[in-house]
């Protein structure tokens, strides 16, 4: 029980975005690199409790408005060229 606990992981080949957006993340909230590492991995596995930030589509949806160049454009992507496929 002890050993997990205070569970320790090495990480390898953290991208420079993510080094820099995690150490971003620690000084503005005044924590260690290893608490923000720490609050991010919680968060990303969707352990906090705190809901997540989600986007629906409720402002755009049932606003599509016909359009025969657009049905045109989408009607040609379903053509199928022959010679392609030989």
């Amino acid at each position: 029980m002890a050993y997990t606990e205070c569970m320790q992981y090495t990480i390898r080949g953290i991208p420079a975005t993510v080094d820099n957006a995690l150490r971003d993340r620690a000084r503005a909230a005044g924590k260690s690199l290893n608490e923000a590492a720490i609050d991010a991995l919680a968060e990303g596995a969707g352990v906090t409790g705190a809901p997540r930030k989600r986007r629906d589509l409720r402002d755009i949806a049932g606003t599509w408005r016909a359009d025969k160049a657009v049905d045109a454009a989408l009607a040609a992507q379903d053509r199928i060229d022959e010679d392609l496929w030989r």
